[in-house]
């Protein structure tokens, strides 16, 4: 009750500003799980400078990254009720809020390239998929990458076999807990804030995550073994509070779009960078042994995880994933 009444005091206090915009700042909270060296992390940083050099200081961008305000699970939470204005959540975060299209993003091996990643998030589809948040009092205002996702655990994962009996840490994600019982690993949701601790004390035996992940967080000290799967993919949406969108001046809003563009072709151009660069300094790091798959390896883990798209037709939309596999074709 506290928390609510102080995210609610937060929602007054935001809308004020909005319209006292003349005499004060906008402050736009932008809330967010990662560490600040992460592409995500960097790209919030972008956007908070292009923003308030782009509005000649009338918006205050106010960053919160390691999950410093909220976590996973909080966040969204605190943004419906305008405790802050901005966050970048991993697509799978839209599943519990009642928008599981998103969880197609989480299908294992549905975007065999960035290439055809992109063909979805920044054609008809992606635009349709952020339309359906409006109704929980959410604008999206783009996406942005993280990468494909690694497999770590404290012994080699050569082989589906090699997961049997596994504790797996996941998001809050059907689709991902579909994926590692495929494998025949149990899956564990965990808050990204505890993933460390968890793998450390024994809590958990794995995870998965893009190498820039599990760098900054240091995962690789408690993990033995990386496999380069690139099994899944990782990305986010960055959403506002949609009352306090549409309650600002016309004229900042298409400076904060703007801003928010430039901000995103950056946040692409370093992700593939910064995950090579993570993955090389996790292997000089010398504590860590990476593996990557061989095509019949590979080859091996598609089959296993293969019914988890037939699995999830009833879930996520028979036409939406069909949609998604014929535009990642192209």
């Amino acid at each position: 009750m506290k928390t609510l009444f102080v995210a609610l005091c937060a929602a007054i206090g935001a809308t004020a500003g909005v319209h006292a915009y003349a005499q004060a700042p906008i402050v736009i909270k932008f809330s967010h799980v990662v560490a600040t060296d992460t592409p995500k992390g960097q790209a919030a940083e972008r956007f908070k400078q292009l923003a308030e050099k782009a509005t000649n200081g009338k918006v205050k961008v106010e960053l919160y990254p390691n999950s410093q305000l909220y976590k996973d699970k909080e966040e969204l939470e605190a943004l419906q009720l305008g405790a802050v204005q901005m966050l970048a959540p991993s697509l799978a975060k839209f599943g519990p809020l009642g928008v599981k299209e998103f969880e197609a993003f989480d299908l294992p091996y549905i975007f065999p390239t960035k290439t055809a990643l992109y063909n979805v998030t920044e054609g008809e589809i992606g635009k349709s998929l952020l339309k359906k948040l409006e109704p929980k009092g959410i604008t999206g205002l783009a996406y942005w990458d993280n990468g494909f996702k690694v497999m770590s655990a404290n012994k080699p994962l050569h082989t589906p076999a090699d997961f049997k009996g596994l504790k797996m840490r996941i998001q809050s994600s059907k689709v991902l807990d579909a994926q590692m019982r495929a494998l025949g690993a149990n899956p564990q949701v965990l808050a990204f804030s505890e993933v460390y601790q968890a793998l450390q004390t024994g809590v958990v035996d794995g995870t998965e995550n893009p190498p820039s992940n599990m760098y900054t967080q240091k995962m690789h000290e408690v993990q033995k073994h990386v496999t380069v799967s690139n099994h899944g993919y990782l990305g986010y949406a960055v959403i506002v509070n949609k009352k306090f969108w549409d309650g600002l001046p016309p004229e900042i809003r298409a400076q904060l779009e703007k801003a928010m563009r430039e901000a995103t072709t950056f946040e692409k151009a370093i992700a593939q960078r910064d995950n090579d660069q993570a993955l090389d300094a996790i292997k000089k790091a010398g504590r860590t042994q990476i593996y990557t798959l061989t095509v019949q390896e590979q080859a091996e883990w598609r089959k296993a995880l293969a019914p988890v798209q037939k699995a999830m037709e009833a879930r996520i939309g028979k036409d939406l994933i069909s949609a998604i596999n014929k535009e990642s074709a192209k």
